[in-house]
């Protein structure tokens, strides 16, 4: 059985009001068996926090990373952790 992990990524770049968060939902629901959400900062950033399998975790942040994504990423940070639990799918914040 896979590792489940949780990835917590920062996004930085022209991420706020171009539905980035809405297009990472449902890439999160594409992929499948991803929790968590995504939630714009206060200093122009979005957070991004899924739980799941590694492999689903590796898609969703080289989607993030490289995929075709609303606005414009410069660059995204992200620490891993183990899995917290509480979040009923994945959801806009």
């Amino acid at each position: 059985m896979e590792e489940e992990v949780r990835v917590t990524a920062w996004v930085r770049g022209r991420v706020q009001g171009v539905g980035f968060r809405w297009f990472t939902r449902a890439n999160a629901l594409r992929i499948g068996e991803l929790s968590g959400f995504a939630s714009n900062l206060e200093d122009g950033r979005v957070q991004v926090v899924a739980e799941g399998p590694k492999d689903r975790c590796d898609q969703l942040l080289d989607w993030l990373r490289t995929g075709d994504t609303p606005g414009r990423v410069d660059g995204v940070t992200e620490i891993w952790a183990t899995p917290r639990g509480g979040y009923d799918g994945f959801e806009i914040r």
